[in-house]
């Protein structure tokens, strides 16, 4: 071997680093947060993250350039697709009580690095979307008082011409993140009180709306002389469709809160259920009326629902709205700060950021330095740069979160489950046999196959029709099928994206590959679907998996698809810086890293009274060493 390159075996130790898993506790209760956030403290973080300033701008914007009345047909649908990645998440918020979202369930399930990753683009999506909700309250407040704020700044300061910086800074948006950080600081008791104040105002006025929008109702602006009901037709309903999907993205935050709920098993999936039912009916029927009052071609896009009550002469209603409008936009604020500074301190614990972010203030129990510092970046962001040409970015990074948690739930299902109520290997329970031999292994093993069937392996039932797959150790199949599915679907969605445009196929190359990319994605679903699964009557399950997240993931991929190639050019620089941070710190200093144990290994068998079989590695020391602290691995 040439001198100065690595052995295999390091390259080997080295892949085995960045794809290392986190121990799944279940169990685990224990936590430096306070528990203290009920069902509907819940439930009103999820729909403060989902109806915020999209209710007031998007059902105008959609219903005017894409959908017509018919945008109440795209938020229908976008709810549907948004609900196969919200039981993703309530399964994982469920089973694994602890603050991290996404970041935390692709740690459990897909590795190391992929788990950093994706925590570093959640961390910027949390910053970029409250830095430009910010925004979007000072020009909404600046709008009530006929821009005089903007005029004012303008005067003083200028007009700013400098590429990525916005025209003007916005002193009003910095000082309303500055502000809510304060609050939020204060702890978890403190934010959801003020979401709730906020979340009810706002509540209460779409309940108005509605109302008084369905009394002013005039059925003639969906005939066909103002253009019909879909006057882009099935396109136009999937255009707004595709861009009415991110209208929902906030549930997460209910995800990310479990490490501070009270009954996190129960609430995480039961808010994640009511509030995206919530946003959905808020969405559809504001639509609805909005474009049964006033023709859908003539509306503002900026302050639909305002001016829609103006132009029928009801101004003071427009004012309510407005002020609704300001509410809703605050309980967004207070949702991304309230998650961003979990996200980072999950992180920190894990030994993957800086340590700093880890720490808890010891009166409020909340990441507080992860809040102040986190606050002060995302009101710098809101006070100097142009967030527009960055809003897009949002989305890639959030629908790659959608798309690991759906795969992570494939890979959870599939992976043995160890009882909470089952001995350790270094129990004392005394029914445990202990065997030492490999020569004993290997006449256990198909003793305890025969008698369990574990999950990874092929259903009983389909062992006789399907012999090649049962040959390969457990878990094997499940893996090559997970990512032959993954793969089929990019390839599915670059043909149905990009296969009358950008590939310039012919029709026969067209449908071909569109049956190849269908036929394998199909199958692979169907070796999925022949292989046993955990079965817990403890904790929520979403249902008909892997179709569901198996969907997920192809919506996601289609929708990241349809993003430009500037966002994805940010999207790669991003991750690289991302990677930098990894490497440079994170794999150095992540606690699996500090656990593992040095030197050489034995290994011990153990047989429990259920049947299953553990085998645990346990580090040889000199006789002249003490022994290696820290868990056993598990292999």
């Amino acid at each position: 071997m040439a001198r100065g390159l690595p052995s295999a075996a390091s390259l080997a130790r080295f892949c085995q680093k960045l794809n290392r898993l986190k121990p799944l506790e279940e169990s685990s209760m224990e936590t430096s947060l306070r528990r203290c956030l009920s069902t509907l403290d819940l439930t009103l973080l999820g729909v403060g993250g989902m109806v915020g300033s999209g209710l007031y701008v998007l059902t105008g914007t959609v219903a005017k350039d894409m959908a017509g009345p018919a945008v109440l047909l795209s938020f229908g649908i976008a709810a549907v697709a948004s609900l196969l990645a919200a039981l993703c998440y309530a399964e994982f918020g469920a089973r694994v009580p602890r603050t991290g979202s996404a970041y935390l369930f692709t740690y459990v399930s897909m590795g190391e690095v992929w788990a950093f990753l994706i925590g570093w683009n959640v961390l910027l999506e949390y910053l970029i979307g409250g830095a430009a909700v910010a925004r979007a309250w000072s020009a909404y407040l600046d709008a009530i008082f006929s821009h005089r704020i903007r005029n004012f700044t303008e005067s003083q300061v200028g007009v700013w011409q400098v590429p990525f910086l916005a025209q003007y800074p916005d002193f009003l948006a910095a000082g309303i993140l500055l502000v809510a950080s304060a609050f939020v600081s204060c702890g978890a008791r403190v934010s959801s009180w003020l979401n709730h104040t906020f979340s009810a105002i706002s509540l209460i006025v779409i309940l108005f709306t509605i109302i008084l929008g369905f009394i002013l109702a005039r059925p003639h602006n969906w005939s066909a002389e103002e253009g019909g009901f879909a006057p882009f037709g099935f396109s136009g309903i999937m255009a707004g469709t595709a861009t009415c999907f991110y209208a929902f993205v906030g549930f997460d935050v209910i995800a990310a809160s479990s490490e501070e709920a009270q009954n996190p098993r129960r609430a995480v999936p039961m808010a994640i259920a009511i509030s995206l039912g919530l946003a959905a009916s808020a969405y559809i029927f504001v639509s609805t009326v909005l474009t049964l009052m006033v023709p859908w071609h003539s509306l503002d896009p900026d302050s639909a629902l305002a001016d829609a009550f103006y132009r029928r002469g009801y101004r003071w209603a427009g004012f309510i709205v407005a002020a609704g409008s300001i509410c809703a936009m605050n309980t967004v604020l207070l949702s991304n700060l309230f998650s961003l500074p979990r996200i980072v301190y999950a992180m920190a614990a894990d030994g993957l950021f800086f340590q700093v972010f880890a720490r808890v203030h010891p009166r409020t129990q909340v990441p507080v330095m992860g809040i102040l510092v986190f606050g002060v970046l995302m009101a710098l962001l809101a006070l100097l740069l142009d967030l527009e040409a960055l809003v897009q970015f949002l989305s890639i990074g959030t629908l790659l979160a959608y798309t690991f948690v759906a795969a992570s739930i494939i890979v959870l299902r599939f992976q043995k489950s160890s009882p909470p109520s089952s001995p350790g290997p270094t129990s004392p329970d005394l029914t445990a046999k202990k065997y030492d031999s490999f020569s004993d292994h290997i006449q256990l093993v198909g003793a305890v196959q025969a008698s369990i069937s574990e999950p990874g392996q092929l259903r009983p039932a389909l062992r006789p029709y399907l012999g090649f797959l049962g040959g390969l150790s457990p878990g094997t199949a499940v893996t090559w099928a997970l990512g032959i599915l993954v793969a089929s679907a990019i390839m599915l969605d670059c043909v149905l994206v990009f296969g009358d445009s950008a590939l310039y196929l012919p029709r026969w190359g067209y449908i071909l590959l569109l049956l190849i990319s269908g036929v394998v994605f199909l199958l692979s679903l169907l070796v999925l679907g022949a292989h046993q699964q955990q079965r817990r009557q403890d904790t929520f399950q979403i249902p008909l998996v892997p179709l569901t997240p198996a969907l997920s993931i192809l919506l996601n991929i289609c929708l990241m698809l349809k993003l430009s190639y500037l966002t994805w050019m940010r999207f790669a620089i991003w991750l690289l810086i991302g990677l930098a941070v990894y490497f440079g710190y994170g794999i150095r200093h992540s606690k699996e890293n500090q656990q593992e144990p040095p030197g050489l290994t034995t290994t011990r068998y153990v047989v429990f009274p259920s049947g299953s079989l553990e085998g645990t590695v346990q580090p040889v020391q000199p006789a002249s060493q003490e022994p290696a602290e820290g868990p056993d691995s598990m292999e």
